[in-house]
């Protein structure tokens, strides 16, 4: 079977979350206009207000896709058969994975982490497909006893929040320390540091 034609309203709304997700990356949010991502598209502002209502609806779902996409190809890394520590690191690699090659992404959750906007539940909500998969890895693998005990969240902020900062601030060091994230070598390096901090923290000890 053939693919399914898109529409031009499809098409154009595509454009318009292309645009937004980069200048919402590049602004705070409270800077970023409408009027930009039309210019940024070639419409006017109208048209924008005929697919979403306003710049919150936009966001929203700009980070819906965002976390939309993402997670299908975390499913798709994921074995369920395999042990509980292969499928924690097969999660970090395609969160890591995705941000190096869309840096959009990163610097969206960090400002995320940082702003403060009028639906402020949205990003929680929004988020809560990633974080929900997070945690039933965890807990299933402690729940077995492949895993150690601990806070999933607390996990989260020290392995899963990692990608975010290394795909976002490579080139916010300082020059003589500065790099690409998306280098092999680079990234590489920093995903076998990863993988070494998570069996350091999951792996149960036996003394």
């Amino acid at each position: 079977m053939g693919a399914v034609p898109v529409s031009r309203g499809e098409q154009t709304r595509e454009r318009i979350l292309d645009a937004a997700e980069t200048i919402f990356a590049e602004q705070d949010y409270s800077a970023a206009r409408l009027e930009d991502v039309a210019q940024a598209v070639g419409i006017r502002r109208a048209s924008i207000v005929y697919y979403f209502s306003g710049k919150q609806e936009l966001y929203d779902a700009v980070e819906q896709r965002v976390f939309d996409a993402m997670m299908a190809r975390t499913r798709q890394a994921l074995d369920p058969d395999a042990p509980a520590i292969d499928r924690v690191l097969s999660l970090i690699d395609s969160w890591l994975d995705f941000m190096v090659e869309r840096p959009t992404v990163p610097r969206l959750l960090l400002r995320d982490s940082a702003n403060t906007y009028p639906n402020a539940s949205a990003p929680v909500r929004i988020s809560a497909i990633a974080l929900q998969a997070w945690e039933e890895v965890v807990r299933a693998g402690q729940a077995s006893g492949e895993l150690a005990p601990a806070n999933p969240m607390h996990l989260l902020h020290l392995l899963g929040a990692s990608p975010i900062y290394y795909a976002a601030t490579g080139q916010l060091l300082g020059e003589e320390r500065s790099y690409d994230p998306a280098a092999p070598e680079q990234l590489e390096a920093f995903r076998g540091l990863l993988h070494k901090s998570a069996r350091a923290l999951l792996l149960p000890h036996t003394d």
